[in-house]
């Protein structure tokens, strides 16, 4: 994993969990405890209730992210950049600031008179976003998006068959796609990417953003830290059915379950709890490395087939390697003594094992190549080994 130095705050697997907390100086944003456009109202904020309560980084926004308002033009935000300017020099407490911005322009003047961080919610759209980044070697959030400077986050709404191919965009989902924008316009050294969690379009469901935190770990392969933006979402609340305001409980849960899957920065309104619930979540956490005499090895995530085959093919290699190296172990119950005579012939024939537990269980065992060949086999098969084939290809994706 390549760890970043965010002036001065690391951010990686070899450090903590590091919490953004949230200020906007909005004038379009309704009522929230975290909307100022007074600076040393703002700053009071910032002291008592995201720095004293245990943030790491301080993300100011300068327009509000309902999609009702207009997007602000790159002078617009300049306009209103001294109140996010007059509020950090009014802080007094120790934090990294980060701007919230799409333009390249707001970046490098928030940037040259006192902000340490960007955080980019168009992912690049501004093609001089990554340049400015780099002259001020600053870290820099990089959300999934479309190369649409007015369309943060609306992924599905990209033409993926021109942009990427038409073969590709009719076999991707929307995790792919995620994966795809974030590589999209390169990714600077000190790149945190963000995958978008959110009601960004209509075209984002509450399921996309289950799935996405479904496979969280896979972005890992990306070889970058990660900032996920979760608390309070839609998604969350769905689960539970509960409403905003009584989500916290949601929002904590997942937490510690998104450091576990890989999430380095965890942005929030609810720092002091949020804070408590990542440390569970890193003290839980199983990733090794170790490092003698200049040599460092470190175990990557490869807790699924296609995890494993992204990590390859980031690196260059072909990543069919993944099916005949990464071993399956899946056990089977519930089939009758022929169907389960017919299992462990077809297994036999394409280099699969299969034993029984004690209990009558049946383990099915081999490469993911093997047991591929197995599902396949097993495709049209009828009595109680209906259906079996299909249920095992969803398994080895």
């Amino acid at each position: 994993m390549n760890s970043v130095d965010a002036a001065g705050l690391g951010i990686g697997d070899e450090h903590p969990p590091r919490i953004m907390g949230v200020l906007n100086v909005s004038e379009e944003s309704p009522y929230d405890p975290s909307v100022f456009d007074d600076p040393s109202e703002a700053a009071r904020y910032v002291d008592a209730d995201l720095i004293d309560e245990g943030a790491d980084i301080v993300d100011i926004g300068l327009e509000s992210a309902n999609k009702r308002f207009d997007v602000l033009s790159a002078d617009e935000e300049l306009e209103r950049l001294h109140i996010a300017l007059e509020t950090i020099e009014s802080v007094s407490g120790d934090a990294i600031f980060s701007i919230e911005t799409r333009y390249a322009e707001v970046a490098d003047e928030a940037l040259s008179q006192g902000f340490d961080m960007v955080n980019d919610i168009c992912g690049f759209a501004d093609p001089e976003m990554p340049t400015i980044c780099e002259e001020h070697d600053v870290a820099v959030a990089k959300m999934a998006s479309p190369p649409d400077i007015e369309r943060p986050g609306v992924i599905e709404e990209t033409d993926w068959a021109a942009r990427k191919s038409p073969d590709w965009a009719a076999d991707a989902d929307y995790v792919d796609q995620v994966y795809e924008a974030l590589k999209q316009n390169g990714l600077t050294d000190k790149t945190i990417i963000d995958p978008a969690f959110g009601g960004w379009s209509e075209a984002q469901t509450l399921e996309d953003d289950r799935e996405t935190f479904r496979r969280l770990r896979e972005l890992r392969a990306l070889d970058r830290p990660m900032l996920v933006s979760i608390n309070r979402k839609n998604f969350l609340g769905e689960i539970a059915g509960r409403e905003t305001d009584e989500r916290l409980p949601v929002s904590l849960a997942a937490t510690s379950m998104a450091v576990e899957r890989g999430a380095h920065v965890i942005r929030t309104h609810d720092v002091a709890e949020t804070r408590d619930a990542a440390l569970i979540g890193k003290a839980f956490t199983e990733r090794a490395s170790a490092s003698v005499d200049g040599i460092t090895i470190s175990r990557l995530d490869v807790n699924s087939t296609r995890e494993f085959r992204l990590q390859l093919r980031e690196r260059g290699i072909d990543p069919a390697f993944a099916d005949d190296w990464g071993t399956q172990l899946l056990e089977v119950e519930g089939l009758d003594t022929d169907a389960s005579e017919q299992l462990i012939s077809i297994a036999a024939d394409h280099g699969a094992v299969v034993q029984r537990t004690s209990d009558g269980r049946l383990l099915l065992m081999g490469s993911t190549t093997a047991v591929s060949d197995v599902s396949g086999r097993l495709n049209g098969k009828s009595g109680s080994l209906d259906g079996l084939g299909e249920k095992l290809s969803k398994l080895l994706r």
